[in-house]
């Protein structure tokens, strides 16, 4: 996935998943046994031998107590107005995928905008996705399908979804092609991390 790459270059994942891990002064152990990777995956994942999947982002960040934004680098002030420039974009590049924040780390108030550019076979793992607020999906690409509660939605181009997200759903790229979405999710609980929820285990 070069061009994934390339755009992502600013985040090396590896070295900042090493510094937040030793500034709070947890194992790799300790650290796998709550994320619920094996040891070796992160050994692998902190020597930047493998390329962690999106879910995989987001147990450690759960189990670290981060936002998953904390491995884009410092955080910044809260502001009331966030402008990006396209190039200023804070980006991740996960397995099959790309990862782009759209100031919603910046900002002071409860809406999480952001970015997916997602490979085929890409998709949100195997179990639902429920968490408090609103959400709205809007597909750039063909073809993206939601499964929500027992209904499933096949995208094409310009399509769109809205609905309360305490309403159990999943999404999937199934097609042979790259496409992309834009997510907003808004109206979350104060100290809520609902981006986190679209990739971490549920039990």
């Amino acid at each position: 996935m070069d061009v994934f790459q390339r755009e992502a270059n600013s985040v090396d994942v590896a070295s900042s998943l090493r510094e937040l891990r030793e500034a709070r002064g947890i194992s790799m152990r300790t650290l796998a046994t709550k994320s619920g990777l094996s040891a070796n995956a992160l050994s692998m994942i902190e020597r930047g031998k493998t390329s962690p999947s999106v879910s995989t982002l987001y147990k450690l960040a759960d189990a670290l107590g981060v936002s998953i934004t904390a491995f884009f680098g410092a955080e910044t002030e809260k502001k009331q107005v966030v402008f990006l420039k396209q190039d200023e974009r804070s980006r991740m590049s996960f397995t099959r995928g790309l990862f782009e924040a759209l100031g919603g780390e910046k900002f002071v108030g409860r809406v999480e905008p952001f970015m997916l550019t997602l490979e085929s076979g890409a998709s949100s793992g195997p179990h639902s996705i429920v968490h408090s607020g609103h959400e709205f999906i809007f597909v750039f690409a063909d073809i993206w399908i939601t499964r929500w509660r027992k209904r499933f939605f096949t995208w094409v181009r310009g399509d769109s979804l809205l609905f309360a997200s305490k309403l159990q759903h999943k999404w999937k790229n199934p097609s042979n092609t790259v496409t992309n979405a834009l997510i907003v999710i808004s109206g979350f609980a104060e100290g809520e991390q609902p981006h986190a929820m679209h990739w971490k285990k549920r039990e």
